[in-house]
């Protein structure tokens, strides 16, 4: 059985997607609202992590995924028309939640934590779009390693009862809120708050 080193890994970047030979800026983790993450966990791509921990503090990287690598292709198939009855609240519809472009919080059938994004609110359903939004494109990270070193228990122990809702405070996404949660405000340009990110 082979041991998975555990690093506490903390970096700023830019992400890039390219559409007709355009880089367009999605996302920027900067050194004083960097990404931080444990390898190991699950916690980001598989390919952003293999890129990443090797790297000492200080490195500068900049790599591609691909889009089959990252998030996949999108697919029409993933977009959803749900009974409105399942997002009312007291028997009644949450308008103050669901409306197009929004982002909610979901539940799959084994209790597995999605996002998707509201297209339209209908009269008898609300088409959802759980596709990624980063869904058929290809990533570009630039950036620096700001710490990468083996992770401790307590850090791993943290983490593993962040993601598994036991934790009892923060939201890990390195913006320092507390147990009452924080917003994609608290976070800055970085992670995109609790839940964000697109690694």
């Amino acid at each position: 059985m082979k041991t998975v080193e555990n690093k506490y890994i903390t970096v700023a970047y830019e992400l890039y997607t390219t559409e007709d030979g355009e880089r367009e800026l999605m996302e920027k983790a900067t050194a004083e609202h960097p990404f931080q993450f444990i390898s190991g966990l699950g916690t980001t791509l598989d390919t952003f992590e293999s890129q990443i921990a090797p790297l000492n503090k200080g490195d500068q990287f900049e790599f591609t995924i691909a889009s089959e690598d990252a998030y996949g292709e999108y697919d029409d198939a993933h977009v959803l028309d749900l009974p409105k009855s399942i997002f009312e609240i007291d028997g009644r519809f949450d308008n103050e939640r669901i409306y197009a472009g929004n982002v909610v919080p979901l539940m799959d059938s084994e209790g597995r934590r999605l996002n998707g994004t509201v297209v339209e609110v209908q009269p008898e359903t609300v088409v959802i779009d759980m596709n990624h939004p980063l869904a058929g494109a290809s990533l570009t990270f630039i950036g620096q390693v700001i710490e990468n070193r083996l992770a401790t228990n307590e850090e791993v122990q943290g983490m593993v009862n962040m993601m598994s809702g036991e934790s009892e405070g923060g939201c890990g996404c390195g913006c320092g809120c507390d147990s009452d949660g924080c917003s994609d405000d608290d976070c800055g340009d970085g992670c995109g708050g609790c839940g964000g990110g697109c690694h």
